[in-house]
């Protein structure tokens, strides 16, 4: 499998924020979103930035920035169609997603998914943690897709599914399993606490 395309989803309203984009918010001196693509850009081919509004916020990222096609703010599988949708433009076979509001996620996402796919004829992986009382939490915003899924995922959007599970489930998703030691790498700014405890962490 050739390289994938990166994709960081950027498309929710931040509510538990107070609204706006969390990507742009202050960590350490820098966008949240500037810890995010440094993570991520050495991961993939190219990088792409899945938001909706004003691309123009975003300029000083010199990323391209992929609408949903799909109305409504229907959640992060219409991110993951739009960057599909990218990606088959560019020729690319994949695409990893990841979250704008995960500063922490692994540095070695991208080889541990496309481990994590091999033998499958169209690759589909989801990052997951161990978790006491469930065994493992999944990550949704965090995997490989196979871009060849693009018009079922499109077709799905069309039928009213939004949990990405239930659409990954469908499809034979396996997880690659990371590790959680001290805290886990998935996680995500939803509050301003959260924001502080980041801050903590990364100082």
């Amino acid at each position: 499998m050739k390289q994938p395309l990166g994709v960081i989803l950027a498309g929710g309203q931040a509510r538990r924020m107070g609204g706006g984009d969390k990507g742009l918010l202050d960590l350490a001196g820098q966008p949240l979103l500037a810890h995010v693509i440094a993570r991520a850009a050495p991961q993939v081919a190219a990088l792409a930035l899945n938001a909706n509004g004003d691309p123009s916020r975003f300029r000083a990222f010199d990323l391209p920035v992929l609408p949903d096609s799909v109305t409504g703010f229907p959640g992060p599988l219409a991110g993951v169609l739009a960057g599909m949708d990218w990606a088959a433009e560019r020729g690319a076979d994949s695409i990893v997603t990841m979250a704008a509001d995960t500063p922490f996620f692994p540095c070695d996402l991208v080889p541990r998914l496309l481990l994590a796919s091999e033998g499958m004829a169209v690759p589909l992986v989801l990052a997951a943690t161990p978790d006491p009382q469930r065994g493992r939490l999944r990550h949704p915003t965090f995997g490989l897709w196979s871009v060849s899924l693009r018009d079922d995922l499109r077709h799905a959007l069309a039928d009213g599914i939004r949990k990405v599970v239930m659409w990954t489930d469908r499809h034979g998703a396996r997880e690659a399993l990371f590790p959680a030691e001290g805290f886990d790498p998935f996680f995500n700014v939803n509050t301003p606490q959260d924001l502080a405890r980041a801050e903590a962490l990364i100082t």
